[in-house]
């Protein structure tokens, strides 16, 4: 299902602005939101808005170009089309890659379950990104972050020198 860059699909037409926004969604792996896509696809083309990267993320979403991950109050997109599986931070809405094959049993278990004829899936475990986890251990004694980055220096410090029991 991967579509090359170069490939003109009769309905939809390569323009130089959706072929940024591929290329620029294909070289990265952070499932970046439209503002963020836009940004990106700014350095390339400083006169793009971000109404045309909104409308061409739509469109080649559409046309099974690209991924359009919603969730979590905002939408990403994801240029690698190949069936794989995604975790979304619950804090920061941060999505990453979950590395792993696909899960064949899931299309076994559902063989018959339902008169639907499925065609896909999307599967997005949610939990806490590792940063995320860091703030919340701090947060639940009261740290602020300036805090919370002079306690954890002040640990490192005494692991590296040890304290005067450890001499």
């Amino acid at each position: 299902m991967n579509k090359d860059l170069h490939m003109v699909r009769e309905d939809l037409r390569m323009t130089m602005q959706r072929r940024a926004i591929l290329e620029e969604l294909r070289r990265v792996d952070s499932h970046p939101t439209a503002d963020e896509v836009y940004e990106m696809v700014r350095q390339r083309l400083p006169h793009i808005s971000l109404g045309t990267v909104y409308r061409n993320l739509e469109l080649l979403s559409r046309h099974g170009m690209i991924q359009k991950l919603e969730g979590g109050g905002q939408r990403r997109f994801d240029g690698f089309l190949e069936n794989h599986y995604h975790v979304r931070c619950l804090r920061c809405g941060r999505v990453d890659d979950v590395e792993i094959e696909p899960i064949a049993a899931v299309d076994d278990v559902l063989q018959g379950l339902t008169e639907y004829e499925v065609v896909g899936y999307k599967l997005e475990f949610v939990g806490l990104c590792p940063q995320c986890r860091q703030k919340g251990q701090h947060a639940h004694r009261g740290l602020d972050a300036t805090e919370a980055a002079e306690e954890q220096k002040s640990h490192e410090l005494t692991r590296d020198t040890g304290t005067e029991e450890e001499r």
